[in-house]
């Protein structure tokens, strides 16, 4: 199953995706008799208690249900509970086209690297990347698969990775590479606002076998730049999810984006030369298997 978060008349609904027709996620509850929800976060959390909501879902007959028009979609999780936890050089040609940027240190990672990323909210598909003119001039895009939590889990086996996790979405990890250099440590460079497109759906675990090998893909103005496969992943999922929950209890609704691959010439904006960032009016899109394609427009703003 495909979820979503919508916007209709002004609300905020969480949503299903049938094919190309968008469900209201309380009209299918009831079709399941199962009661609402606030939010795709509410789901979630509901059903870490009681996991048969989601199999209720998956047997309901949607053409019980009236289809939704005039949704505009928004970031399937648009206010995460927590911080969006990131993997930096997690792929090891992306690991190299960045050394000598002094975005990192050289050489591929020994271990996890991990940062955090605020999305207050996500930007949702279709929304505008705000690049402050005079606070950066290196605006660069990052595409990503990223995974949602389904229960809660605590110094998770690797072998049970699998059914900690509720599904998958794209997320698009915008860095400004000059504010990512002077800082050093990557969360001011990573976090300004509008900075973490994410969407355009939440696809559950069924939709992509597990361990998850997809194609994650970054084109702008129809240019691919970015072009691999999570195969390719130096640290995969079940390390991810085993190494971060050591003595961290992981949430339903955690967001976890597994990294960024090099792929197409020099991959990231950063990694060309000269570096070729992006600039007002460009449209990235972000593509994974079996979820979708994320695509945002860039536009430079003055910083008031």
């Amino acid at each position: 199953m495909r979820y979503l978060t919508y916007r209709q008349n002004g609300a905020e609904h969480a949503g299903l995706l049938h094919g190309q027709t968008i469900y209201d996620l309380n009209d299918a509850l009831a079709c399941a008799g199962r009661p609402p929800v606030s939010s795709l976060l509410a789901l979630i959390e509901a059903a870490a208690e009681t996991p048969a909501i989601l199999s209720a879902l998956a047997a309901t007959d949607l053409s019980a249900c009236t289809p939704v028009t005039n949704a505009v979609l928004c970031a399937p999780i648009p206010r995460p509970r927590r911080n969006v936890f990131c993997l930096g050089k997690n792929y090891a040609a992306h690991a190299t086209e960045v050394q000598g940027t002094r975005l990192s240190g050289t050489g591929i990672p020994q271990h996890p690297v991990y940062f955090t990323k605020t999305a207050a909210p996500a930007l949702a598909p279709g929304g505008v990347i705000d690049c402050p003119e005079k606070l950066t001039e290196s605006l660069d895009y990052e595409a990503e698969l990223a995974l949602v939590i389904g229960r809660a889990g605590k110094n998770i086996p690797a072998e049970d990775a699998a059914s900690y996790i509720f599904g998958y979405t794209v997320l698009n990890d915008i860095s400004a590479r000059d504010l990512q250099a002077r800082h050093e440590q990557w969360f001011r460079g990573k976090n300004l606002d509008t900075f973490c497109p994410m969407g355009p759906v939440l696809a559950d675990q069924s939709e992509i076998p597990f361990p998850a090998r997809v194609q994650v893909t970054c084109r702008v103005n129809g240019e691919v730049r970015q072009n691999a496969n999570t195969d390719s992943l130096i640290f995969d999922i079940p390390t991810i999810l085993s190494d971060l929950s050591k003595g961290f209890t992981l949430l339903p609704g955690d967001i976890i984006s597994t990294g960024t691959p090099a792929g197409v010439g020099a991959g990231v904006g950063a990694g060309f030369d000269p570096p070729r960032f992006l600039q007002d009016g460009d449209v990235v899109e972000c593509e994974v298997d079996h979820i979708g394609v994320l695509r945002n427009t860039v536009r430079r703003k003055p910083v008031v």
